[in-house]
């Protein structure tokens, strides 16, 4: 049996998903941050590859893109939050009352 790259791929991208998974749960990762969401993606994207050139499943290759579409939007919301100024009283960056 032979390992091609793009079934490397889809096994470094099945660790990263999980290994986000475990350490959010871990509560070593947050959600919203950069680290979680990038780990996702690339993961997401491995395993994209490996369906493309090996193997072809629907199912899964559809699964991978909505994993990717809602990791790109973790990440633009998060961007698009710590850009905003914030609303409440006493924080840094906040209008004076």
């Amino acid at each position: 049996m032979s390992f091609f790259w793009y079934d490397w791929a889809g096994y470094i991208g099945v660790v990263l998903i999980l290994l986000a998974f475990f350490l959010l749960q871990a509560q070593r990762l947050h959600g919203t941050r950069l680290t979680y969401q990038l780990m996702n993606i690339l993961g997401a994207f491995g395993v994209m590859l490996s369906l493309l050139f090996g193997n072809f499943n629907l199912a899964a290759f559809l699964l991978e893109v909505a994993w990717i579409v809602i990791g790109v939007y973790g990440v633009l919301n998060s961007w698009r939050h710590r850009r905003a100024p914030s609303t409440f009283p006493g924080e840094p960056g906040s209008p004076e009352p």
